[in-house]
């Protein structure tokens, strides 16, 4: 596999075989599929909760906590893990953390009850987030002039892996049984280790700062750079509004008109895994005219998409599912394309903290997703499917607002 070596100086330097862009594209078909195969061990459980509960005996509310105590991992590693990137050579990150991933998604496998699989789950989440040290690194070996396209074909592989993992799983465990899913998830995670081991190269440290001091750090960002607080704020809002919708669709899709199953509400993710192949047209688009053109075409295209779901009364059954794949494709381009624009922004403004800003940018996009979670349940449950169509474009509308915002391209 070609490589890129790290010179001393921090730049990276194309051997022999690389691409005309600097990077091999072996090399970045590792970092994607490393990315997607990393985030999607956060999903793979969710579609296996019922066949999970019988097998092991726990009840529904005790493995419902299986998912959370994940994200609670993914959360938590996001914000104590990531910002070691900057500290420490990623490579070396990179391979003890999959190695890690890989055991944990041995044990969830082997789990006999709701204990061991709860911890093993925390594990998951927490070590999954080797995903988010592989997205700095791919910025960090991208020359300048093509790192959106890089980190934009590098976010196309994790979208594609938080899409299209719980159809993966959903299938899987049907046909061969959920520890096989949590078996073939470590053993995809152990290839990539494996690859990386081989492929990656090492990374210099950009700081040489203690974990303490480190974390301390993360105060000082936060509050630093108005182009990041702007990135972080309408990606937040963006993440409200798309977490709104997929964490409530199985719901109402189960009632009525439409009396369709989880499967169905699984399927929808196909459609929005058509999402993801905006990240690499979002990152060209970004190279070439800009990453704030780019946030604002992204947010406008998922608010469109959102209001257009306040037709489905109109339309027939058959014609409001059309209409919701349809808005799920819009909605998704316009999220993913602004997200890989904001990394764009986030990796420009300081190099030497782009795991600490990557990490900033992410908490506040989980932060996001976790608020629209729980508002859309509960708007749902109150008011119905058209206020939660109502808050996922407020929502977006809010964002919209962030971006336009005198200053906003001065902030860049």
């Amino acid at each position: 596999m070609n490589t890129i070596q790290k010179t001393h100086t921090g730049h990276t330097g194309a051997q022999p075989g690389a691409s005309a862009h600097g990077l091999s594209s072996s090399l970045i078909l590792l970092l994607a599929s490393g990315a997607g195969l990393a985030v999607a061990s956060l999903y793979y459980s969710q579609p296996m909760l019922g066949v999970l509960a019988d097998d092991i005996g726990a009840s529904e509310r005790a493995v419902g906590m299986v998912p959370m105590s994940t994200q609670l991992g993914y959360a938590l590693g996001i914000l104590l893990l990531a910002p070691l990137g900057d500290r420490y050579d990623r490579r070396r990150i990179i391979l003890i953390k999959a190695a890690i991933l890989t055991a944990a998604l041995l044990l969830a496998g082997a789990a006999s009850g709701v204990g061991a699989l709860l911890a093993a789950s925390l594990a998951v989440g927490l070590t999954a987030t080797l995903a988010q040290d592989i997205v700095p690194a791919a910025a960090s070996l991208a020359p300048e002039q093509s790192r959106g396209r890089v980190v934009g074909t590098v976010m196309t592989g994790l979208l594609l892996g938080i899409l299209l993992s719980r159809v993966v799983s959903g299938f899987v465990a049907e046909h061969f049984g959920w520890r096989t899913m949590f078996v073939a998830a470590a053993a995809s995670i152990a290839l990539i280790g494996l690859a990386a081991w081989r492929g990656l190269p090492r990374f210099h440290p950009t700081t040489h700062l203690s974990y303490g001091a480190l974390m301390a750090s993360l105060a000082t960002l936060f509050k630093k750079h108005g182009a990041r607080a702007r990135a972080r704020a309408a990606q937040g809002l963006l993440s409200v509004g798309f977490s709104a919708f997929w964490s409530t669709l199985a719901v109402m899709l189960h009632g009525a008109p439409f009396h369709l199953g989880s499967a169905a509400a699984g399927a929808f993710g196909l459609a929005g895994a058509a999402g993801a192949l905006a990240a690499p047209l979002a990152g060209r688009i970004s190279d070439k005219k800009g990453p704030e053109l780019v946030t604002r075409l992204g947010v406008g295209l998922a608010i469109v998409s959102f209001a257009a779901m306040a037709l489905s009364p109109w339309f027939s059954t058959q014609g409001q599912l059309v209409l919701l794949a349809v808005a799920a494709v819009g909605f998704d381009l316009g999220v993913q394309a602004t997200l890989v624009a904001h990394q764009t922004i986030v990796y420009s403004i300081e190099p030497g903290a782009r795991s600490r800003l990557n990490a900033i940018l992410f908490v506040g996009m989980f932060i996001g997703m976790a608020a629209g979670a729980a508002l859309g349940s509960l708007v749902l449950a109150q008011w119905g499917w058209i206020a939660v169509v109502a808050l996922a474009t407020l929502a977006a509308g809010l964002a919209l607002v962030v971006r336009l915002w005198p200053g906003a391209a001065r902030a860049r």
